[in-house]
């Protein structure tokens, strides 16, 4: 198998960026995070914190889980969830 050099390239440099952190009210997000959000056109960059963050999302799911594919923003959900319990709660 031959590896193209231009290829292994630009799948790196896309993974950089879609894992760049950006700070939005105290909450670092990372391009891709934005992007899901920016999709379902939830509100994140008015949110106090990343709990008001999850909130909306989990808000949204209840909302629209019949409706559609919600995948990405559930796994985005249980992302944060978990960053937020293991940076945030007090063990």
């Amino acid at each position: 198998m031959k590896i193209n050099k231009q290829e292994v390239e630009n799948i790196v440099n896309k993974t950089i960026e879609d894992n760049k952190l950006n700070k939005i009210n105290n909450i670092y997000l990372s391009n891709k995070q934005i992007y899901i959000l920016e999709k379902y056109k939830i509100d994140y960059k008015n949110v106090r914190d990343i709990k008001q963050l999850i909130f909306f999302i989990e808000e949204y799911i209840n909302e629209n889980y019949f409706e559609e594919e919600l995948e990405d923003l559930e796994n985005l959900s249980l992302e944060l969830s978990e960053f937020n319990y293991y940076y945030n709660t007090n063990k």
